[in-house]
């Protein structure tokens, strides 16, 4: 049986824009046993998804841990092709301890690397895209069927009061710059209650005071920050209204399960490369100021449609 690993580590968004992706080489390999390499917060999703057969977790040893190191090479080990769709520095390093393997990526000069000059200048879908064509596969889907992920989440949807607008106020730590204030989203949350939805914020548990901001200013909202899974929060934004919220993986996920987004981007980050992509036309807008300081309420509330 011809063996097949892919590679996608993180972040959530740049995981649910490789979904197309997944789907095609699963398509494209339906006898094959397909491995997943990925990093532990998405075993559950990956797991629960129809295109692999199994999950193995990259834990990133450090190149002086021994032990952690050997681990990699036996997991990188065995396999006919290999499919890096990170396209990382890190990730590009693992060819050297793949042994014989095809390899699909941007290390080497192999007959399945990708080398189009361009490939910086594309988008995340496009790219991997075009980095599959030269793999062989002439048909990589717009969407794929989520109907596996879209049913997650009833213990939550149950219980919401519909109809409920999602609400995404996080981003990463470290990208500071990507982040609406706490309180304007308050804002636009007591707006939407007004219009009759339940606004429900979302995130990890890092998020949590975001959220009891926005409380604060609209005790209408339901804090779900820290309390879901990935899995559950694609069924919860499967039947919401409408998504919004700043550049960050939710928000791809949002887009990815069908949900009506509006996406607020500031200098921080390029729409044109990481977007969010959902199912239809028109489904995804987005949003983008300079300086995230600078966007108003009435503007967010005006874009809503």
């Amino acid at each position: 049986m011809t063996r097949i690993l892919v590679i996608r580590l993180s972040a959530l968004g740049d995981f649910v824009q490789s979904f197309p992706a997944f789907a095609a080489i699963r398509a494209h390999h339906p006898d094959a046993s397909i491995t997943l390499l990925t990093t532990a917060p998405f075993r559950a999703l990956a797991e629960t998804s129809p295109w692999f057969d199994q999950i193995e977790i990259d834990t990133r040893p450090k190149i002086t841990d021994f032990r952690g190191m050997k681990r990699l090479r036996q997991q990188l080990s065995g396999y006919d092709r290999i499919y890096d769709l990170q396209t990382s520095g890190r990730s590009s390093g693992y060819r050297r301890l793949a042994g014989k393997a095809d390899w699909s990526g941007i290390r080497g000069s192999g007959p399945l690397s990708h080398t189009n000059p361009s490939r910086t200048l594309m988008h995340t879908r496009t790219r991997q895209r075009d980095q599959l064509r030269v793999a062989g596969m002439a048909e990589v889907p717009e969407v794929a069927d989520l109907n596996w992920l879209t049913s997650q989440g009833s213990r939550f949807t149950e219980q919401l009061r519909t109809p409920y607008a999602v609400i995404v106020p996080g981003a990463a730590p470290h990208r500071p710059g990507k982040r609406w204030a706490a309180d304007r989203y308050g804002a636009l949350a007591a707006h939407l209650a007004a219009k009759g939805q339940t606004p429900v914020v979302v995130g990890s548990s890092a998020d949590t005071p975001l959220a009891a901001v926005i409380q604060s200013v609209c005790p209408e909202a339901v804090d779900l920050t820290g309390k879901t899974s990935i899995l559950d929060l694609g069924g919860i934004c499967a039947k919401a209204t409408i998504a919004i919220g700043n550049d960050t993986g939710p928000m791809h996920l949002a887009a990815a399960v069908g949900c009506r987004c509006l996406v607020l981007f500031s200098a921080e980050s390029d729409p044109g490369l990481t977007a969010p992509i959902g199912r239809f036309a028109e489904q995804v807008r987005v949003l983008r100021v300079h300086d995230m300081a600078t966007l108003s309420v009435d503007r967010v509330v005006s874009a809503l449609g």
